[in-house]
């Protein structure tokens, strides 16, 4: 295997990684989620109603573009606000939302 093919399956592998480690707190925490199907093409969680959630595990991430990439895909499949949950080696998760989304999920906990 060439090192662009082994490169390409360590990503994929490191991708696959966080998205278990984030269904594992998501379940942990009371959610019933799993990891989304590439090949049915469901986001990256799948079982966070009224959400659509990409996963990014990398150390240099484009918070902009991986938001955007959220934003798309929710506007295509029509299955919620777009999430970002992403996390740098060593670092806590962070969620990246668009601020409108925010707030209408905090007013929402406030009723």
């Amino acid at each position: 295997m060439n090192d662009f093919k082994a490169q390409g399956k360590r990503s994929r592998n490191k991708g696959k990684r966080r998205e278990l480690e984030l269904v594992h707190i998501l379940n942990d925490n009371g959610f019933n989620v799993r990891r989304g199907y590439v090949f049915n093409h469901e986001p990256d969680i799948v079982g966070m109603d009224g959400f659509h959630v990409e996963v990014k595990g990398c150390e240099a991430l484009n918070v902009r573009k991986a938001l955007r990439q959220s934003i798309d895909d929710a506007e295509k499949r029509k299955d919620g606000k777009p999430i970002l949950a992403w996390k740098k080696s060593n670092e806590p998760w962070t969620v990246t939302m668009l601020l409108d989304d925010f707030l209408e999920l905090i007013r929402k906990g406030k009723e």
